[in-house]
């Protein structure tokens, strides 16, 4: 992220209670991944793994949870 002070506190907030939601992975009691969903934009807004923590599928996990929910709102309004 190259601009990390544009993503507030009270942004996130919105994404999570009114636009979408979102997801964290925690590993012994520290958040090393999350996802956020955006119902209205209709895309994946945030997904993002600590470097520490790459390339174990938690990537994977998070984007693949953000899509069935996502797919799972959205196919009841068809």
């Amino acid at each position: 992220m190259t601009r990390p002070e544009l993503v507030t506190d009270t942004y996130c907030l919105e994404f999570i209670t009114i636009r979408g939601i979102g997801r964290v992975c925690e590993i012994d009691n520290q958040i090393v991944g999350f996802s956020l969903v955006d119902l209205i934009e209709n895309n994946i807004w945030a997904l993002f793994v600590h470097p520490n923590h790459d390339k174990q599928g938690i990537g994977r996990q998070l984007h693949d949870l953000m899509l069935n929910w996502y797919f799972n709102k959205t196919s009841k309004n068809v």
